[in-house]
């Protein structure tokens, strides 16, 4: 049944979240992660960015910059060693406008998007794989 003038929102004055506004998103997501898996984390640095750059596509196989949401580029725990000398501080990517497009597409709310690609990049920090989060997920 179609919808009448008075059911579609004014989308007129609607401004997308700024790379800030992510950062707030994805900030107050972290804080709801239990604080012993949090002091895990803490090393970690979020970072949001409109979009990954040409070589993490290349890496990925991703055929547009689209097609990324978030990544976790370093060592993760399962593969670390105390002896090892860090080359890199380990850090997560929230891709702003990939997320956005898949919002403005699945009309999931957008702060349980992100915190969901946020908690999927911590578990890849864990060491878990993508077939090991999905399987949680589906539990």
């Amino acid at each position: 049944m179609p919808k009448t003038r008075a059911q579609i929102p004014d989308w007129t004055t609607a401004v997308a979240p700024t790379l800030a506004d992510v950062e707030v998103i994805a900030n107050a997501a972290y804080l709801t992660i239990p604080a012993q898996l949090r002091a895990q984390v803490d090393p970690v640095a979020i970072l949001v960015v409109d979009f990954p750059d040409d070589e993490t596509l290349d890496e990925m196989g991703c055929e547009t910059a689209f097609d990324l949401l978030g990544l976790y580029q370093g060592v993760s725990l399962d593969r670390k060693s105390v002896t090892d000398t860090p080359r890199d501080v380990d850090r997560i990517f929230l891709y702003r406008r990939p997320l956005l497009d898949f919002w403005s597409e699945s009309g999931e709310e957008f702060g349980h998007l992100v915190r969901h690609v946020l908690i999927h990049e911590i578990g890849h920090h864990f060491g878990y794989s993508d077939d090991d989060m999905e399987a949680i997920d589906n539990e």
